[in-house]
């Protein structure tokens, strides 16, 4: 690929040296990325044959095994496609948006790293090509490349090497992992392959290159096939790209005989050739990964003196999870949501970090969460006739699913009945399914179920306390029916004008907010207990959450401040505040100007757990640090 001399050094020569030469915007690169690559070391991950066979985790857990060695290390994820962030896109057909404390909308990637890592990554670990494509756009029209030609290259590739270079450069990393999604072959990828290529060019010893691939065993043929890996691999060595691993996933282990097939026809070195079979947790991947001494070999393969890795802590995790699956002691809990009749495969991605979230608490109490996903559907009509049930009907309905009669329908424990020892309501947006959830959180409080509600399942929650206890007949959200005789549930001033103006994408409520704790309540007390309160090390300095927690604290030294993530529009009245309270709704965390009511619970007085948050907080829950609420909402359900 040709390379225009006067773009040479936008970022070639800032890798290898510090340069003043002109880039098409006007600066040299080592200006815009304020340091050389060299020193600084890169790990591409990207895929082959076909994606979804665990790149992300693979990504993570490298992470997780090089910072186990003492390293610094930030992961950075790639989205190739044009949508300018995760926020806009259906989660049931492309997983979970996971928020970032910068109140970035992310892929659900982001997630897993953050899990592995245990710590906050920032928004410039996150890139999409919309996000490429709209800046350099952005600059072309603000004349910043001075009347150039802009092409994708070099100012595509060089737009991509800047950010990926800041990434780095901002986290104060020693090394920075980043994952392409899809896989090789995917138009849409190519300008990320250039940069990475670009970089290897010219800093080899500082970067590094490992496909995640599949190794299929067709069930006629019997024996595993290395051909869609070779061709895999024979694609990216088209781009200029040379793999230094291979980490080939299947069903079962890769022999030997494949290994040297793939070494010689790939052109890797036999011992770089990683077998990833399945195995029962994601969480035994970093494991299997040392075993095989992965870690040492990219310190080597970089450049790197061998530090030694401690993994102490991470399998300390992992056998509590084994032992909790091992000794039978488990939690049933309901999910209810509107989506749930789309096929597991779908919740598995839509509610990664609640599931996880679920998994980390409950392993940390020595049980095994097992998650039932009830869709509302059946608590609104009839299954067969399609009629709305009557009330005798609906609480019919309610008492079989939830206490005693709900009837597993697949696995080892297929036709046994359960009873539910929990109930969550996760987030969510939209009036389909609405009054079967009013009515699931009415039968939870009635009947002292442990009740979880998060986001949209808190404002829910407000408005089925307003109806059947506070007296505010008709109650309901502005989401749903605005002209409501009683809108408990309301959208910010600021928020309307921006639907008005069409203006959707990253314009809600995002990223994290401060939220001070009330004394003597249980959302208090959970956070204390596992010492969460006051405890802002995950959070930016530089950020508004931090800076507002920190006011909080100068106004009333005891006072109890947590920072939490949002993703949502609306909030609870403040006309209706003083009435639901009176009703004995205790709203247990609000903002720090009092405004904005983030967390309702009763008192334990009243219902062993009846608790919502206006925030997300699965987003903060990690394998070795869960999170406090979900930890007790799970304790209250096993006491159930």
């Amino acid at each position: 690929m040709g390379t225009n001399k006067k773009t040479a050094g936008a970022v070639g020569s800032s890798i290898t040296k510090k340069t003043s030469t002109k880039t098409a915007i006007g600066k040299s690169t080592s200006a815009q990325s304020g340091k050389s690559i060299k020193n600084h070391k890169y790990i591409f991950v990207v895929g082959g044959v076909m994606s979804g066979v665990g790149k992300g985790i693979t990504t993570s857990s490298i992470g997780m095994i090089l910072q186990s060695k003492g390293y610094n290390v930030n992961i950075a994820k790639v989205d190739p496609y044009l949508n300018v962030d995760a926020g806009t896109m259906n989660p049931t057909e492309h997983g979970e948006v996971f928020v970032l404390d910068s109140g970035l909308e992310t892929d659900q990637d982001m997630g897993n790293y953050e899990r592995f890592l245990n710590k906050d990554l920032s928004g410039l670990d996150y890139m999409t090509g919309g996000m490429v494509y709209l800046d350099v756009i952005t600059k072309e029209r603000e004349l910043k490349y001075r009347g150039k030609c802009v092409d994708a290259i070099p100012h595509i590739r060089d737009e991509i090497v800047h950010r990926i270079m800041r990434s780095g450069e901002e986290s104060g990393s020693d090394i920075t992992i980043v994952e392409i999604g899809g896989t090789v072959g995917d138009y849409q990828s190519v300008m990320f392959y250039e940069a990475g290529r670009y970089m290897k060019l010219r800093s080899p010893q500082d970067v590094s290159f490992v496909m995640v691939t599949y190794m299929p065993v067709p069930s006629k043929i019997g024996e595993m096939k290395s051909k869609p890996t070779q061709n895999a691999v024979h694609q990216l060595q088209g781009y200029g790209i040379q793999p230094d691993f291979i980490i080939g996933r299947s069903e079962v282990p890769i022999d030997m005989r494949r290994k040297e097939k793939l070494s010689v026809a790939c052109n890797v070195p036999v011992e770089n050739v990683i077998s990833a079979p399945d195995i029962e947790s994601i969480y035994d991947v970093p494991i299997n990964f040392e075993r095989d001494k992965f870690g040492d070999m990219v310190e080597s393969c970089l450049g790197l003196g061998g530090k030694k890795t401690d993994l102490s802590k991470w399998k300390s995790f992992v056998n509590k999870t084994r032992q909790s699956r091992a000794e039978g002691k488990t939690v049933n809990i309901a999910v209810v949501g509107k989506y749930f009749d789309t096929g597991d495969f779908v919740l598995s991605d839509a509610y990664v970090s609640i599931i996880e979230s679920l998994k980390f608490s409950s392993y940390s109490l020595g049980v095994k969460p097992v998650l039932h996903w009830i869709s509302t559907k059946q608590f609104e009509v009839d299954g067969v006739t399609g009629k709305k049930l009557s009330q005798s009907e609906l609480d019919k309905k309610l008492r079989e699913v939830f206490s005693g009669g709900y009837v597993i329908e697949e696995g080892k424990d297929a036709g046994k009945k359960v009873k539910m020892d929990g109930i969550l309501v996760p987030g969510g947006f939209g009036e389909t399914g609405v009054e079967g959830k009013i009515s699931v959180i009415r039968y939870a409080r009635e009947n002292k179920i442990p009740y979880f509600g998060i986001c949209y399942g808190m404002q829910l929650m407000v408005i089925e306390y307003a109806r059947h206890v506070a007296g505010l007949t008709g109650a309901n959200t502005s989401e749903i029916n605005p002209k409501a005789p009683h809108v408990v549930i309301d959208i910010m001033d600021h928020q309307k004008k921006l639907l008005e103006e069409g203006k959707y994408g990253a314009s809600m409520r995002l990223g994290g907010y401060s939220c001070v704790l009330k004394p003597k309540t249980v959302a208090l007390s959970a956070y204390e207990k596992s010492k969460w309160a006051n405890r802002f090390i995950a959070t930016s300095k530089k950020s508004q959450a931090y800076e507002s927690a920190m006011n909080a604290l100068k106004s009333d030294k005891n006072a109890k401040v947590i920072i939490e993530r949002h993703r949502h529009r609306y909030e609870v009245s403040q006309k209706y505040i003083e009435q639901l309270s009176s009703a004995g709704l205790v709203f247990s965390g609000t903002s720090p100007d009092g405004k904005l009511m983030e967390i309702a619970e009763l008192p334990e007085s009243k219902h062993p757990f009846f608790l919502g948050v206006q925030f997300h907080p699965e987003f903060l829950g990690r394998p070795l640090d869960p999170h406090p609420v979900f930890t007790e909402f799970v304790k209250k359900a096993v006491g159930n």
